[in-house]
């Protein structure tokens, strides 16, 4: 019987599950690179967006979302699952810039027909540089901005040419659309060129396209509150209310949190199942910690990305994980790498009682050398460690 009440261990495995972690050792990858690559593709769909973004420590966050559910992939295999021809995902707007299953695609009509309503993005939109803009992409195919004559129009970041500016904006109302990336840029195409016909004739209205993200949250996060929901694909909870009742999630009560739960009903069918997961290193930028809030009642974690707070401010460090093991987070380390060398400049446990559990000390050491294998480093080196009495337990763990 589907229970009315979750406990917070219970909502915990909820969203370890949906999150593609309730798993084993991630040590080894098993299989060839196509298998990874289709490994990778299926765990897009599940996952219902990937975050990408510019910060790169160990591998770029992409990358450790894919490592952290499947293990030692080999790099390429990672981009090949991602970046598919023809194409299993695209880019766009979701919780940030996300890779998307391609499934998705009509369900984002909404967000295009609001780009469009309102007419411009953080820029005014130069109309003059988008028909020469369709004009080369039709005449020439896929290309970046720089083939297009170039992102910048000075030397500051933010100072976009008009060529960019105007491709970002078709990119934006879905005139235009991404399903690769070349050396970290963007490779934009005709939508009409990339895209299935089936996709694009694929027409929901706005209600429809909101229910339907709304299920697909539900999915990807197991149970969640209505915030939790609209935090996915960064959509109001104004929006999630009017259409939760229609998306096929089941209200639940979860102990401790706020009024307003909704559960996928399939995962609510395993709910009681035991759950084991691999040891591993999570990207701040993880779609198991995306909200705060939820990391928080979830785990007991208050977890937050410092890489844009001035160093003297930082607690934890410029790009601190979360390190996941045996269904908790149990430590955050900010790793750096110098030569073959995979430091780690501050690993700060999360201390039960006054003190550090053997099990986190394990299980630190474990997610440490797993990353240092998988990104080909051939020493571990430890800068600072929170409190400082786990130090020399870790670094014997280390040794082991």
């Amino acid at each position: 019987m589907t229970p009315a009440t979750l406990s917070i261990a219970q909502a915990r495995h909820l969203a370890l599950r949906a999150q593609g972690l309730a798993a084993g050792s991630n040590s080894v990858a098993a299989g060839g690179t196509r298998a990874q690559r289709n490994r990778v593709v299926r765990m897009v769909a599940e996952l219902g967006a990937v975050q990408l973004d510019t910060i790169s420590v160990l591998a770029r966050s992409h990358e450790l979302v894919a490592y952290s559910r499947l293990g030692a992939l080999e790099r390429s295999a990672i981009e090949a699952g991602y970046w598919s021809d023809p194409p299993n995902a695209f880019e766009y707007w979701s919780h940030a810039a996300c890779i998307l299953p391609l499934d998705s695609y009509p369900w984002f009509g909404f967000r295009r027909r609001e780009f469009v309503a309102r007419g411009y993005r953080w820029h005014d939109v130069p109309r003059q540089a988008l028909k020469g803009v369709l004009k080369r992409l039709a005449a020439e195919g896929p290309l970046t901005a720089n083939e297009l004559g170039g992102a910048k129009a000075g030397a500051e970041w933010w100072n976009w040419s008009e060529t960019k500016i105007a491709v970002e904006w078709l990119w934006d109302i879905g005139e235009v659309v991404v399903t690769r990336r070349a050396g970290w840029r963007r490779v934009y195409d005709l939508a009409e060129r990339a895209l299935p016909a089936s996709l694009l004739e694929l027409l929901p209205d706005d209600r429809a396209c909101l229910t339907e993200l709304v299920r697909r949250s539900g999915q990807t996060l197991g149970v969640g509150t209505t915030t939790d929901l609209a935090d996915v694909h960064r959509l109001s909870s104004a929006q999630v209310r009017s259409v939760v009742a229609e998306s096929g999630l089941v209200p639940v009560t979860v102990e401790g949190w706020p009024n307003g739960c909704y559960a996928d009903p399939a995962a609510l069918r395993s709910v009681d199942r035991p759950v084991t997961t691999a040891t591993a290193l999570l990207s701040p930028f993880d779609s198991l910690v995306w909200n705060r809030a939820r990391t928080a009642r979830l785990f007991g974690l208050e977890h937050r990305l410092e890489a844009y707070t001035p160093a003297a401010k930082r607690i934890h460090g410029y790009f601190a994980m979360p390190v996941l093991h045996k269904g908790e987070l149990i430590a955050r380390v900010d790793p750096g790498r110098e030569g073959s060398t995979l430091v780690a400049k501050h690993v700060t446990f999360e201390v039960a009682n006054g003190a550090v559990p053997r099990s986190a000390i394990s299980g630190v050491a474990t997610a440490l050398k797993n990353a240092s294998s998988w990104i080909g480093s051939t020493d571990i080196r430890i800068d600072r460690v929170t409190p400082d009495v786990a130090r020399k337990p870790l670094l014997a763990a280390l040794a082991r």
